[in-house]
């Protein structure tokens, strides 16, 4: 299992690549990649996202461990950028590894919800000369129900 929250972009095909080479022991391998978007109008231009060092990585170790937990998985990665970003950018990636395709695809999305909703980073959207925090949405806490 690797949990990386860093600042600087990362190779999506690279980490991907990584992650599944030489696994003769796995047979389905899901990843994730997630991208900022320019906000529900359309109009951010970019993000910045801030984090507390230390607590942030046991967070998402406790959300990537229960996954490990509840499903039969074999490795997990968990990649989630800070600072600032444009719209277009990587945000995070996920990638989940199991024998068979179910466990892999259900503790990914898994992870996908609960990184959403309870990694503590704190997002702010800029849109010209305006900023505004990011706050919770309703169907993010609703997507939990289902775990």
């Amino acid at each position: 299992m690797r949990i990386v929250v860093q600042e600087q972009p990362f190779d999506f095909a690279a980490e991907a690549t990584a992650f599944a080479k030489g696994r003769t022991d796995l047979g389905a391998v899901v990843t994730f990649q997630g991208i900022v978007r320019a906000g529900d109008t359309g109009d951010m231009e970019r993000m910045v996202i801030e984090h507390y060092p230390g607590m942030t990585e046991k967070a998402l170790q406790k959300i990537a461990d229960e996954a490990l937990t509840r499903w039969n998985l074999g490795d997990v990665l968990v990649i989630h950028r800070f600072g600032e970003m444009q719209a277009g950018d990587q945000i995070m990636m996920v990638a989940t590894a199991s024998r068979h395709r179910k466990d892999a695809f259900e503790a990914a999305e898994y992870l996908m919800d609960y990184l959403k909703s309870r990694a503590p980073f704190w997002k702010k959207e800029y849109a010209g000369e305006k900023s505004a925090w990011v706050a919770a949405k309703d169907e993010d806490e609703d997507a939990l129900t289902r775990w």
